[in-house]
């Protein structure tokens, strides 16, 4: 099990947090888009597709994350406070 819980540590979540981060830079991408756009009917649809993906993205990597969690509270290798962060601090 600790072997498990170190792959969780370090391998799972920062690839979680990592695609969180580029879902945040699609989604916000796609707002500039549409903004910058907002006069130009043909483009706009385009920043509105990356809004609603990157929403649908961050709905999806959300839920991956809540079911990692879950499972691992379930088979008991929830971590506790006396495991490093994901930062090594």
């Amino acid at each position: 099990m600790d072997i498990l819980n170190n792959i969780i540590i370090y391998i799972v979540n920062p690839l979680i947090y990592l695609i969180i981060g580029l879902a945040v830079i699609y989604f916000l991408w796609g707002v500039f888009n549409f903004v910058r756009n907002a006069d130009n009917a043909d483009k706009r649809p385009d920043g509105a597709r990356h809004i609603l993906w990157g929403i649908i993205g961050l709905g999806i990597i959300f839920s991956v994350f809540t079911l990692v969690k879950v499972i691992q509270n379930t088979i008991g290798t929830g971590t506790s406070t006396s495991n490093p962060s994901v930062l090594g601090q």
